[in-house]
């Protein structure tokens, strides 16, 4: 996890080079932020991060060669993996939706203001996700929308194994987490302090694998659909 007291080193990942421009601008522009590197493919991104050990990636889903997700799976499975910070234009709800599983920690669109882009990287570098209430019900809605009906059911069987490995009270506070709650609300609607639904959110990590709560909510719609 990037301490607060040191700058925060970016790679930006986007085919577009304006878009790179752009956003360095934004990141440079930033006195505890700074650009490091960039890359217009995933291949170049994987050769830049190992070359420059950022602490946050901004990765474009949507790229020719080794797309976001692919390249974010690489990099979420090396030693020290940086933060992934998915861009997007919702052109591309599937690939942000496999990013995520892939171990992104959230996403921000493309023509989000500058000052929440920087906020956002500075929160993905703390270890925190960034995830819109509205855009990850949109992305929750891809993953249940139309499909093969074998293909659901194998995610929906995996997602069944996996959450069965949970207490009553972790998977309560999983179902309220896909409901897109805060802790404050998970803790009145459960009748516990907020701290228990902080010790029940961290053992979700740690037995269902996952990186953020937006996985936890995928797992839950998978098995519920």
């Amino acid at each position: 996890m990037h301490s607060d007291q040191e700058t925060v080193r970016v790679v930006i990942v986007d085919d577009d080079q304006l878009v790179r421009m752009a956003l360095r601008l934004v990141i440079d522009g930033e006195p505890d932020l700074t650009v490091v590197g960039e890359a217009a493919d995933g291949d170049t991104a994987i050769t830049v991060v190992d070359e420059q050990r950022p602490d946050v990636v901004l990765m474009d889903v949507r790229m020719p060669g080794r797309d976001g997700v692919d390249t974010t799976r690489y990099l979420r499975a090396e030693p020290a993996a940086p933060a992934v910070l998915v861009l997007t234009t919702f052109d591309s709800d599937e690939l942000v939706l496999g990013a995520l599983r892939a171990g992104a920690l959230g996403f921000v669109l493309k023509d989000t203001p500058p000052a929440r882009i920087a906020d956002a990287v500075r929160a993905v570098a703390a270890g925190n996700p960034v995830l819109s209430p509205t855009v990850t019900a949109r992305v929750i809605a891809a993953a249940t929308g139309p499909g093969s009906a074998e293909a659901r059911s194998a995610s929906r069987d995996a997602a069944r194994k996996r959450l069965a490995a949970l207490s009553e009270r972790e998977l309560d506070t999983a179902r309220a987490i896909a409901d897109g709650l805060g802790n404050p609300e998970i803790a009145a609607r459960l009748q516990v302090t907020v701290a228990t639904v902080k010790a029940h959110t961290g053992n979700l990590f740690t037995k269902l694998g996952v990186a953020n709560r937006v996985q936890i909510a995928l797992l839950v719609r998978d098995a519920e659909h």
